[in-house]
């Protein structure tokens, strides 16, 4: 039960060619809101709970807007402006990030061979979507980097401050702050698209129940059950079923480089699935829900 959390970077390893076949150009925004909003409410009202209080009020908006709001936004402009496996191949430095960020915030010491499994990882990435690599735009760059950060962030911050609530409540929360967070800029910015196709409909809904209600749940279960370096490198899952979904989907092929790529991920992932000391995982877990 505790790598269930794997599914969720499985789901939006399909993000990029949904988003790319079924959802209409150019409304970046307005798809992370339809993704985040309506299914933090279904969520909530499906738990029956309430609010957040307190000091959480504010810590559901960071949140919120860390892994869900901005990561949404930056995810959708990486996914238009890029191929998918190039805004992956950025996305991979992810599991570095958590770790030099759990040494600042957990207390987890900085080990080489995490380390070295992220610098796997990324090569790994790097191979498998080595086809893609010339195809760079600038602001897809900025967005797909930024994306991993804020994800890293929220990965951290999520271990650090645990959940006080039920785990559909609590998804429930982020949800709606990354949605609340997203409903201005889109409105101003994109708008509402004049028509929608069945296509695109069928996109939203796959993003919104499959994407967001169900990925979120079994992620947030994760990292309360993993150390956060070792959550983070099931992220890597993510452009390994983006590729697979190319082969299968859209008649990609696959070369040796992009096998010996493949390899070198799902390496990476049980390297850094290896367990951290018992005085560490004490200390990572002190903040568990109450």
């Amino acid at each position: 039960m505790r790598y269930l959390a794997t599914l969720a970077p499985v789901v939006w390893g399909s993000t990029y060619l949904v988003t790319t076949e079924l959802l209409p150009p150019g409304r970046p925004m307005f798809a992370g809101l339809v993704r985040a909003l309506p299914s933090g409410l279904a969520l909530l009202a499906l738990a029956r709970g309430g609010l957040p209080r307190g000091a959480w009020i504010w810590r559901a908006l960071v949140l919120g807007t860390l892994n869900i709001g901005l990561f949404f936004a930056l995810l959708f402009v990486a996914a238009y402006r890029l191929p998918g496996g190039i805004a992956a191949m950025i996305g991979s430095v992810q599991p570095l990030i958590v770790v030099l960020m759990s040494a600042a915030a957990l207390g987890t010491p900085i080990r080489p061979v995490q380390v070295g499994a992220s610098l796997l990882g990324t090569l790994g990435v790097t191979l498998l979507l080595a086809r893609s690599a010339m195809q760079l735009d600038p602001l897809g760059i900025a967005a797909a980097f930024a994306a991993a950060l804020s994800m890293a962030s929220g990965i951290v911050l999520t271990k650090k401050w645990g959940r006080p609530v039920g785990l559909l409540v609590f998804t429930s929360w982020q949800l709606i702050a990354g949605g609340l967070i997203l409903l201005l800029p889109t409105l101003i910015i994109e708008g509402v698209p004049r028509h929608i196709t069945a296509a695109n409909a069928m996109g939203y809904a796959y993003l919104s129940l499959i994407g967001a209600c169900f990925a979120y749940v079994v992620w947030f279960r994760g990292i309360e059950q993993l150390a956060a370096s070792a959550a983070s490198f099931l992220s890597l899952f993510s452009p390994v079923v983006a590729a697979m979904l190319g082969y299968a989907v859209l008649g990609q092929g696959l070369t040796r480089s992009q096998l010996a790529g493949v390899a070198g991920i799902l390496t990476a992932i049980v390297i850094g699935q290896l367990p951290i000391s018992g005085r560490i995982r004490m200390s990572a877990t002190a903040h568990g829900h109450k």
